[in-house]
């Protein structure tokens, strides 16, 4: 078997057996499935087992992967939860958190450019690993579940721009020249999915959504693969045209085809959940500089400090501005929720190695800090809302959007 196929088949082999692991540790201890694939991911890699090694092949699919996770999050987010008074609090909150992140990674780095990669990476917002912890304990729902969104929502994007503006080699005139170009092509995108569709569309979508035909599932890959190619012809990183494919692909759907929605995201999300995400999760644990991390020194110790700098440098500003209406532990529960981070980081990581602005240690301990906040930050906001969060009841919302979102919380 070729050196592609033995490290695909090992991949797939974790990405059948994290399930299994979670769903065991689960029962005492809600583990998200991404810390399962990373972990394993660096026990076949070159630093423990030495099973697995990238290659193009491996890279290309784990860069799908992650394309594919940036996706669901834009398509997770919901318009109409996510607007006035709190989506402004929750700019104003990134962008804090984005002046405090430059200046502790200025200082930590060394210099402008180190700092610049870390201080982008401290902003972000794993959206996609904490909307199934807030889904399964009830937490989505209600006005907590809507701020989490907002400021979701801003953590995620915000680092995407962050990275087309600061992160592209451009000069800031010229990156601001290209974004303003990829927004105008996303409004004008945006304006036609809020057209109303044709009959014949919806007729079709319904008539093959159980054939081979699949069109609703290959209009999206169309959107998503549009998207990606318009974001790559202006030079921005793909993740911006990812995002901004899950936000058109929602309003589409939405529009044309309301009732097959909820199916057609659960066939999506079968692919995504279910081959490539797995593979850029797997991946980020076999690339994982464990021997940078565990050799002492600064590196080891700067994990400890970016995990801190999750919380102050992201959660901070969350404290200061969330709504008035927020008492004390829903604050506290919101700064966990938006100081979790992995997938951004692991982007921008791999990012700064590629331009040699980050050292094999430094991008190891960004990397192992959002691993820990993964793994403790959500666990610890469940603790700090013990209660406060009722069970989803019969009739509750619509049972096409509890159907969708299952395969999410169970891939996550």
């Amino acid at each position: 078997m070729s050196h592609s196929g033995t490290t695909l088949v090992l991949i797939m082999v974790i990405a059948v057996l994290a399930p299994l692991l979670a769903y065991w540790v689960g029962r005492r201890v809600p583990v998200p499935l991404a810390v399962f694939e990373i972990l394993l991911g660096i026990v076949i890699g070159p630093d423990v087992l030495d099973w697995a090694h990238s290659d193009a092949l491996i890279d290309g699919l784990s860069e799908l992967g992650l394309a594919m996770l940036i996706f669901l999050a834009g398509y997770e987010i919901e318009f109409g939860k996510v607007r006035g008074d709190t989506l402004r609090r929750s700019a104003w909150a990134w962008l804090a958190a984005l002046a405090l992140g430059l200046a502790a990674g200025v200082l930590l780095g060394g210099g402008y450019s180190t700092g610049v990669f870390i201080g982008v990476a401290l902003t972000s917002t794993a959206l996609g690993t904490v909307l199934p912890v807030l889904r399964d304990s009830g937490g989505l729902r209600g006005r907590f579940g809507s701020v989490v969104m907002a400021f979701g929502a801003v953590g995620e994007f915000g680092p995407i721009i962050a990275m087309a503006l600061l992160l592209s080699g451009r000069t800031a005139a010229q990156s601001t020249a290209l974004l303003a170009v990829f927004a105008a092509l996303t409004a004008a995108a945006v304006y036609w999915a809020l057209r109303p569709r044709p009959p014949w569309f919806a007729n079709v979508i319904a008539k093959t959504l159980h054939t081979s035909g699949q069109f609703a599932v290959r209009f999206v890959f169309l959107l998503l693969a549009l998207m990606l190619g318009a974001s790559t012809a202006l030079g921005l990183d793909v993740l911006l045209g990812a995002f901004a494919a899950g936000l058109i692909t929602r309003l589409v759907l939405t529009g044309a085809a309301p009732e097959a929605g909820p199916e057609i995201l659960g066939k999506v999300e079968g692919v995504g959940f279910g081959f490539l995400v797995p593979v850029f999760f797997v991946v980020t644990g076999i690339e994982f500089d464990l021997d940078s991390l565990l050799s002492g020194g600064r590196a080891l110790l700067l994990l400890p400090v970016f995990l801190l700098l999750f919380l102050v440098v992201r959660g901070g500003p969350m404290w200061f501005l969330a709504p008035r209406d927020l008492d004390r532990k829903d604050r506290g529960a919101l700064v966990l929720y938006g100081s979790t981070a992995l997938p951004l980081v692991v982007a921008i990581t791999t990012i700064g190695l590629d331009d040699k602005a980050l050292s094999a240690g430094e991008a190891a301990a960004l990397v192992g800090a959002g691993m820990v906040s993964v793994l403790a930050f959500p666990l610890l906001a469940l603790k700090v809302r013990a209660g406060r969060d009722r069970e989803p009841q019969e009739g509750d919302g619509e049972e096409g959007e509890g159907e969708s979102v299952s395969g999410a919380s169970e891939a996550w």
